[in-house]
């Protein structure tokens, strides 16, 4: 059974003291650096990811696009939240999702469902690890991550006087 990554986009931005200065500067410039973080954990993860931002047709840069760099872009329609899309998918895909917001309210009813739940400032640390990882050219199944291998053979001597 495959992941699905639902993101509470405004909500990851604002909590986050990367993004949110670039937000109040252009909010469109805030959901780009967003994407591209997202695109980078994907990468690396392999993960399904949609991104959830209020209203409806607000970006000029995603608005004949579902889709950027892999990332599935959704924003809520007129007079409907982004929290209420991403109940509804939630309760929809229940323990397939992972939910990433802070919102105590979304965070609840999500696991209510049966959905993986975690703080926004929590996944923009995978985030940022991810980047890392792609900056370096490291991927999570090149088998190098830490050297070590796990094994029950036993180290000394084999007998004992």
């Amino acid at each position: 059974m495959s992941l699905h990554i639902i993101v509470d986009g405004y909500n990851v931005i604002r909590q986050s003291p990367v993004m949110e200065p670039l937000d109040r500067q252009d909010l469109q410039l805030g959901r780009e650096v967003l994407v591209d973080k997202l695109a980078a954990y994907k990468r690396l993860k392999g993960h399904k990811i949609t991104v959830v931002f209020d209203g409806a047709g607000d970006s000029p840069l995603f608005e004949n696009r579902d889709r950027e760099k892999g990332i599935l872009i959704k924003f809520s329609r007129q007079g409907e939240t982004a929290d209420a899309v991403i109940k509804r998918m939630a309760a929809q895909e229940q323990q397939a999702a992972l939910v990433v917001s802070s919102d105590r309210e979304v965070a609840d009813f999500s696991a209510s469902q049966g959905a993986a739940t975690i703080a926004s400032v929590e996944f923009e640390d995978k985030m940022e690890m991810a980047a890392y990882f792609n900056l370096k050219g490291i991927s999570s199944e090149s088998g190098t991550d830490d050297g070590w291998e796990f094994t029950t053979k036993k180290k000394g001597p084999s007998k004992r006087l």
